[in-house]
């Protein structure tokens, strides 16, 4: 913890610094909470220890971020949307898919800006910021990219929000592509 004792110059030393999470009342403060802009980015910051961010493309109306009202520090599911050429070729209509691939995904971010609406304060952006691991990063850029998907988000209870993110599909099973009518396995 941080004393006037140990170090007199600290409020000093501080000023200026953001927290990395928030504190309790009366909690003492600590460096290891805060961190200071020219230290590197804010989002690095707030990475624990491998951990990756990364950035998938949502819309702007929230249609698939829960009406917009996923916000940082939620947990939510991603799901693949896609449609199945092999359904779609024997039935004649067009068959769509869902495949969950992961769970319980920390959310960093929602776009960049704020924006007043209607008299609040709004985030708005095309993006969503994701806090993975490095396999579940690759994950969703092999998802992101497959030619006939889109990634929704599913906000998740704050009930139902405990314990690390899961990764419901291996990546090798993930995905398959399909590129001239034939269905193949994405690969790493």
């Amino acid at each position: 913890m941080i004393t006037k004792s140990g170090k007199p110059d600290a409020l000093k030393d501080i000023e200026g610094s953001m927290t990395r999470v928030a504190f309790l009342r009366g909690e003492p403060i600590r460096h290891d909470k805060l961190v200071k802009a020219g230290a590197g980015g804010f989002m690095s910051a707030i990475l624990p220890t491998g951990k990756r961010a990364v950035a998938i493309k949502i819309d702007n109306d929230g249609n698939s971020t829960a009406g917009g009202f996923i916000l940082p520090n939620d947990r939510v599911d991603v799901v693949r949307l896609a449609r199945d050429e092999e359904s779609t070729k024997d039935r004649g209509v067009e068959v769509m898919t869902a495949q969950p691939i992961l769970a319980n995904v920390r959310v960093l971010a929602i776009g960049q800006n704020v924006e007043e609406q209607n008299g609040k304060k709004v985030i708005t952006g095309a993006n969503a910021t994701l806090e993975l691991d490095p396999d579940q990063v690759n994950l969703i850029i092999l998802a992101q990219h497959a030619g006939n998907s889109n990634l929704h988000l599913v906000l998740r209870s704050l009930v139902d929000s405990g314990g690390p993110a899961k990764t419901i599909v291996s990546p090798d099973d993930a995905l398959t592509v399909v590129r001239y009518g034939a269905p193949q396995q994405a690969t790493r």
